[in-house]
């Protein structure tokens, strides 16, 4: 069965008509009209997608690729992960229009550094763009 890691976050209503241009083997691909990420890997079974306005423009002003270590990246995207998967399962306290569906990360599976990375970004970008805080860190502000 193919594991599935969809991020789909306020942007799914914002998709067009337009198709994705899409690359296999963990690189990713970009719709500057639909401001759409899409990560897959047929041989491990998975894909990353995510549709979020403006994350693109956002993230190209972030630090580049290779700046963090990818068990940097892994050990991040598990607790952040881990506490937004604890808040879909709370549609009464946590907002279900930002916590939608649960996100299926293996930390068992190497996922690779491209997909840990744009992950651990779009976990950055979450927090700031909708003042919400995972990880309590010093000199974070929103």
């Amino acid at each position: 069965m193919k594991n599935f890691i969809y991020i789909f976050i306020l942007g799914i209503f914002i998709i067009s008509c337009a198709t994705t241009k899409t690359k296999n083997m963990d690189t990713a691909s970009t719709d500057a009209d639909t401001d759409t990420i899409r990560i897959a890997n047929d041989s491990l079974e998975y894909e990353i997608m995510i549709i979020e306005p403006g994350f693109n423009s956002w993230l190209v002003t972030q630090r580049p690729r290779g700046f963090y270590g990818e068990a940097f990246l892994e050990n991040r995207n598990r607790i952040y992960v881990t506490e937004y998967n604890q808040r879909v399962l709370q549609p009464q306290r946590f907002d279900p229009l930002l916590y939608e569906q649960q996100i299926n990360y293996d930390p068992a599976i190497h996922y690779g550094y491209e997909v840990n990375y744009l992950l651990y970004n779009y976990f950055i970008y979450f927090e700031r763009q909708y003042r919400q805080r995972f990880i309590a860190t010093r000199g974070q502000r929103y």
